[in-house]
């Protein structure tokens, strides 16, 4: 049996700044028909920015689904058609007033496979400067400087629980190392 499922209809029932939100019918690889509800989004970007002493520069930002602030690296949706390296580059100064001389593509995620096509483009930047940050009119963030070393302890403490830090995190810890 091939695990593939066929569209068969699809009505978009919203349309928001953001995202978009279908429900298809669907045949499944038995044959028989269902129903699936996702959500499009253009997708993201995330960076490490990591200082020459192994800190990192991370924001915190209040969360209204979740309602509450979390600790997160600087992130930003993707314009239709923009370029994920501009992007990135753009919302780490936006973000947190950092331009970094070089900046590394180290993957991409796919955030949550049950209901979403966002994808996360993750960036590791070295080499930093500092300027002015300059956020949304709509966005309010914390920047900070926390280790490298101590975050990856707060990602398997639990207690950053969001999932593009955790990935960028682990991630750039394992390249930091190796140099």
């Amino acid at each position: 049996m091939e695990l593939f499922e066929k569209q068969l209809s699809s009505r978009q029932i919203f349309d928001g700044r953001v995202v978009k939100l279908y429900v298809d019918d669907i045949e499944l690889p038995n044959g028989k028909t269902s129903i699936r509800e996702y959500i499009k989004h253009p997708g993201a970007v995330c960076v490490i920015p990591i200082t020459d002493e192994g800190e990192v520069i991370m924001v915190r930002q209040f969360r209204y689904p979740f309602g509450r602030t979390l600790l997160e690296v600087p992130a930003g949706k993707l314009e239709i058609g923009e370029d994920p390296l501009d992007a990135v580059k753009r919302e780490l100064e936006e973000e947190s007033g950092v331009i970094a001389e070089r900046v590394e593509f180290i993957g991409m995620t796919y955030t949550t496979v049950a209901f979403t096509n966002e994808q996360i483009y993750t960036y590791m930047a070295t080499g930093l400067s500092y300027t002015t940050p300059h956020t949304d009119e709509d966005e309010f963030v914390e920047v900070e400087k926390i280790p490298l070393d101590a975050l990856v302890q707060m990602v398997m403490n639990g207690e950053i629980k969001d999932s593009k830090t955790q990935v960028a995190i682990l991630k750039a810890e394992r390249l930091w190392k190796r140099g």
